[in-house]
């Protein structure tokens, strides 16, 4: 855990968070509190490790792994048309990937979504109701529950 890290922060305030979906060995799926893109999904590290490479290889295959079985339940649950899986750290170095569904027709459809405007990725427009964040974190696990 680093003290200015604020993935690893997070990280201590997710057991009771809505926004949790599912912990598992090596990390935690979450549901982004903006979804300009439907579905959008973080797994964290439970660690604070900045690189891939740094894990050893038995942890590393099942980050991989596990992040993948996130990406199958959100690719069942919202049905995109592709999903984009990134793992950045450049503003946030800790592991962490995002994992974005992409839709036919969405603007920038043939972009990385980070080039949409941060302003409009994240307006009020895109944040979830209490009872979104409910249905769409119980559609996710219930897809997650039959992979894992």
């Amino acid at each position: 855990m680093s003290r200015n890290c604020a993935i690893c922060q997070w990280v201590t305030e997710l057991p009771t968070s809505p926004f949790l979906i599912k912990e598992f060995s090596t990390g935690y799926a979450v549901l982004s509190k903006y979804q300009y893109n439907k579905g959008y999904v973080l797994f964290l590290y439970k660690k604070h490790i900045t690189e891939l490479h740094q894990l050893k290889d038995r942890e590393r295959k099942r980050f991989l792994y596990e992040m993948s079985l996130v990406a199958k339940a959100i690719f069942k649950t919202v049905k995109p048309a592709k999903m984009n899986y990134e793992l950045l750290g450049n503003t946030e170095p800790h592991l962490h990937w995002h994992l974005i569904p992409r839709y036919r027709g969405e603007k920038f459809s043939d972009s990385p979504v980070w080039l949409v405007k941060k302003n409009i990725r994240q307006s009020k427009k895109y944040m979830l109701s209490e009872k979104g964040v409910e249905v769409l974190r119980s559609k996710i696990l219930k897809n997650l529950d039959g992979v894992y």
